[in-house]
């Protein structure tokens, strides 16, 4: 008995996955980052770390079985100056500026950026209901 059927060899390849639209850091920046820091040690039992920031240091808050970095606590200092003391989450976008100018259009605004930071583009927008988001793309 034979088969007469035709294997098709020839497959797609999938789309390598990309990281647009993940939650890729949450940031808290203030103006007295030490107690703070001190504040969220204390009362959910993270770790902390300094993170030199030449004249001052800011602050890696890790889990306190395995170190893992999940948060940052900083000064509200120089480039951070204008960010929100609040929780920010940052998400990854395909581009920072072009998602800045479709914030705008929408009816937000852009509170701080765009600009670098950290080797990625970066803004934070509000959205129309005065909620705070950073964007963050190659």
């Amino acid at each position: 008995m034979s088969d007469d059927t035709e294997v098709n060899s020839t497959t797609e390849e999938a789309p390598a996955p990309t990281n647009i639209g993940r939650i890729e850091w949450l940031d808290l920046t203030v103006g007295d980052a030490e107690r703070v820091k001190n504040f969220y040690a204390n009362v959910i039992g993270w770790k902390t770390e300094d993170v030199d920031m030449g004249s001052y240091s800011d602050f890696n808050m890790n889990l306190p079985e395995t170190g893992d970095t999940v948060a940052g606590v900083c000064h509200a200092r120089g480039s951070n100056a204008n960010l929100p003391s609040q929780w920010l989450v940052y998400v990854r976008v395909a581009d920072v500026r072009a998602s800045s100018e479709e914030c705008e259009k929408r009816g937000g605004k852009v509170l701080d950026g765009p600009r670098r930071m950290g080797g990625s583009n970066f803004c934070v927008i509000e959205d129309p209901a005065g909620a705070c988001l950073a964007l963050i793309s190659d």
